[in-house]
C-alpha cells in the first residue's frame, strides 16, 4: 500500500501554520480530510498546494460558481480515476448544487448528467483539458463564448483542471483513501435539530 510508504505525519507533528489551518477544517467540517495530512509530511509543498487551490477554489471574481469550480474537479477526478477527489469533491458539488445525484453523474459520464447546456460545455471543455490539451484550439475557445464564458473564465476552467490533475495523482500514488464521512454529504437531507 503506498500510505504506508508514504505515510500521514501525526497531527502534533506538522508545523503550528498548518496545524491551525487543520484544526480550522475540522471545527467546520467536523472531521480532517485525509488529504490534509497526507501533503503534510512535506510542509513547503503542503503550503504551495493549498495556496493555490484557495486561489483557484475561493476566488470571487469570474462568472464560474462554487459548485461549477466542483463540478470540474469531479469530471477531471473522474477521468484520471481518483477515487480521492471524486468522493470529496463530490459531496461538496452535491452541497453547493443542492442535487444528491449530480456528482456520480458527472464523474461517470458528464454528457449524460442532469446538467444545463452551459455546464455541459464547460465540462467538454474541461475533459479536453484534462485528457487532450495539446488538442485544444480557437474552435474549442468559441464554443463556450455563447455560454456566457469569457477568456479569464476558461483560464479558470484549465487552471482547475490542471492542478486537479496534479492532486488526482499525487492522491492516487500515495494511496489516499477518502473520509467515510463525505460519503453521505449532500445525499440526504440534513435533519433539523
Amino acid at each position: 500500500m503506498s500510505a504506508e510508504r508514504y505515510p500521514a505525519p501525526a497531527l502534533a507533528d506538522v508545523p503550528d501554520d498548518i496545524r491551525e489551518r487543520i484544526l480550522a477544517v475540522q471545527e467546520k467540517a467536523g472531521f480532517v480530510p485525509n488529504v490534509f495530512l497526507a501533503l503534510a509530511r512535506r510542509p513547503a509543498e503542503w503550503r504551495a498546494f493549498f495556496a493555490y487551490h484557495d486561489a483557484l477554489m475561493l476566488k470571487e471574481t469570474g462568472s464560474l460558481t462554487k459548485g461549477e469550480r466542483e463540478m470540474i474537479v469531479t469530471a477531471t477526478s473522474g477521468a484520471n480515476h481518483c477515487l480521492y477527489c471524486v468522493v470529496a469533491h463530490g459531496a461538496i458539488l452535491r452541497i453547493y448544487e443542492k442535487k444528491p445525484l449530480v456528482a456520480d453523474q458527472v464523474a461517470i459520464n458528464h454528457r449524460k448528467a442532469d446538467i444545463p447546456p452551459r455546464q455541459r460545455a464547460m465540462l467538454d471543455f474541461a475533459m479536453k483539458v484534462c485528457l487532450q490539451s495539446h488538442e485544444v484550439g480557437e474552435a474549442d475557445f468559441q464554443a463556450l463564448y455563447p455560454h456566457g464564458f469569457d477568456d479569464e473564465d476558461i483560464w479558470d476552467i484549465t487552471a482547475i483542471t490542471a492542478f486537479f490533475g496534479l492532486s488526482n495523482r499525487m492522491a492516487n500514488v500515495t494511496g489516499m483513501r477518502p473520509n467515510d464521512e463525505f460519503y453521505l454529504m449532500g445525499r440526504l437531507p440534513k435533519k433539523k435539530d
